[in-house]
């Protein structure tokens, strides 16, 4: 079969949820029995997130194979219980820069290099790149941002080639866009979805489907006008209401029939989603018998989007242990020594984050000293572990001026460095270790017992690292390293004797944590903190 291609665009507002909506229909159809491959097209100029502030973009998701790339790749991936690549994320950044490298080169014969076809082009090439690299049945693309952004216009274009090139039983849109309700007249508004598909057909391109999201439900006199007014056929206009459960939104999609609308779209047999696990996955979240508080101490708490995945795997760890986790942001510079026992006496277990830089880094170590001393259940997470390294040395080990040399590049005492000349000449978006690196864990080790495997596999976003100079002193210690990347002998995973659960990792565990089953590390550590 050839592969066929979805195209979810957004219209009126951003975060609408076109992600969710994207993941739901994604989902539906590889329950469906279809190979489904998913990727985001983000207009901005960035070559990737990696080096805009978190207040700028929120979390930055990290895939298998190294790609810095936007949150929506995280709901893909947790949703649809799939592993991306690279070719999931194309930014703005990226094509132009391509483009630019080509026409360098020389590969446009002394041509005028214009947004159309050659920037159109590029964008057209990655999709059917990402096809040919996934093998899919079905490709979603999520274009970010709304239609009419000035951004966004050379990504519309390309798909509007797309339906020309391949023709209608090969391509899709799907326009996700707002329907207010105002309250004091008592009436959802269709005309702001009436602009943005009058928006989007000055464009070229006329919607197959729309999903209508709204604070009420809207019934079938709203879906009609909307169907009148935009051209779609009445069973083509679907509801995206706020349900209390998100997880429920494919439920309620599949109810209204938006799978075996796309497959009858796309000529394919149509294929009942097996959907038995997932409906007994929402019956459970829905009757929770536990409760358990965990404190996230980061530096950008007040932004959740920062700390989404983490916030997801704490979550899910708490389905799969009966337990809602109720997550308590605590803002690491406003941490000290004399405060902390009051800002933390009500948790039951501690998580802090990865992160750069080393504003915070002082609440967090008065953080951790205060998990390992009274015995909370800790999980450290990248610049989590680094710091746990740190506070470890200086209050237990006696090494007063331990530090990492990203905070002191000069120290005499760098329990966490930068490895010499590995970075030699690389740019700053280039520095990290990025991706997937195996590691092989200390039988009988609480990591060890959690994976139930000798070697994993997981992903990583740093630049700094346990420095090896200090291994033998640590392994003398209670502070033991149960986790080396075999390769490279790095220390990927540090464990604290005689506590309940303290363990730190400096790979990010929150990647790999899935809708219906979570990550090892934060599984064990959530059913720790509910004993405690």
């Amino acid at each position: 079969m050839d592969p066929k291609f979805i195209f979810i665009t957004g219209g009126v507002v951003s975060s609408l949820g076109k992600g969710i909506s994207a993941s739901s229909l994604g989902m539906l159809l590889k329950r469906s029995g279809l190979k489904v491959f998913m990727l985001k097209f983000d207009p901005y100029l960035n070559v990737d997130p990696g080096t805009m502030s978190p207040y700028q973009h929120g979390e930055v998701y990290v895939t298998d194979d190294g790609a810095e790339a936007d949150l929506d790749l995280g709901h893909y991936e947790r949703w649809l219980d799939i592993n991306l690549t690279k070719e999931s994320t194309i930014t703005s950044g990226k094509i132009y820069g391509s483009v630019i490298d080509k026409e360098r080169r020389g590969d446009y014969l002394g041509a005028c290099v214009q947004v159309v076809p050659h920037i159109t082009n590029e964008i057209k090439e990655r999709l059917f790149q990402a096809a040919r690299v996934s093998e899919a049945d079905i490709v979603i693309a999520e274009i970010g941002g709304t239609v009419g952004d000035i951004e966004s216009l050379p990504f519309l274009e390309a798909i509007r080639q797309m339906r020309l090139e391949l023709g209608y039983g090969q391509t899709m849109y799907i326009h996700n866009t707002l329907v207010p309700y105002l309250a004091a007249a008592g009436e959802s508004k269709t005309k702001p979805t009436q602009h943005s598909v009058k928006e989007l057909l000055g464009l070229g391109i006329q919607p197959d489907a729309i999903i209508l999201r709204s604070e009420v439900p809207l019934g079938t006199n709203i879906r009609q006008k909307v169907s009148n007014f935009c051209n779609v056929p009445l069973n083509g206009v679907f509801e995206a209401d706020d349900c209390k459960l998100v997880f429920e939104l494919p439920m309620k999609l599949h109810e209204q029939g938006i799978d075996s609308y796309v497959m009858e779209h796309f000529g394919i047999s149509e294929k009942s989603p097996k959907l038995d696990d997932y409906e007994r996955f929402i019956e459970r979240v829905k009757n929770l018998h536990k409760k358990v508080k965990i404190a996230l101490v980061g530096k950008y708490v007040e932004l959740h989007d920062a700390y989404l995945s983490v916030a997801q795997a704490l979550k899910s760890a708490g389905y799969e242990n009966d337990a809602e986790v109720e997550i308590s942001w605590v803002k690491a510079m406003n941490v000290t020594e004399e405060n902390v026992a009051s800002m933390l006496s009500d948790a039951d277990g501690i998580l802090v984050p990865g992160g750069f830089g080393e504003r915070g880094a002082d609440g967090k170590m008065v953080t951790i000293k205060y998990a390992r001393e009274n015995k909370i259940p800790f999980l450290g997470i990248c610049f989590g572990m680094q710091l746990a390294v740190i506070e470890f040395a200086r209050n237990v080990l006696g090494i007063k001026n331990a530090t990492s040399s990203e905070f002191e590049p000069e120290t005499s005492e760098p329990v966490i460095d930068l490895l010499r000349g590995q970075y030699a000449g690389i740019k700053l978006g280039g520095t990290l270790r990025l991706g997937a690196y195996d590691c092989r864990l200390k039988p009988g080790s609480k990591a060890h017992e959690a994976y139930g495997a000798d070697l994993i596999r997981e992903r990583h976003r740093h630049r700094y690292e346990f420095n090896n100079a200090y291994r033998e002193l640590f392994e003398k210690s209670d502070l033991k390293v149960v986790g080396i990347n075999p390769q490279s002998d790095l220390v990927e995973v540090v464990e604290l004797e005689g506590h309940p659960f303290f363990v730190a990792c400096q790979f990010h565990p929150e990647f790999t944590s899935r809708l219906l089953h979570s990550n090892p590390l934060f599984r064990e550590f959530v059913k720790a903190s509910i004993k405690g």
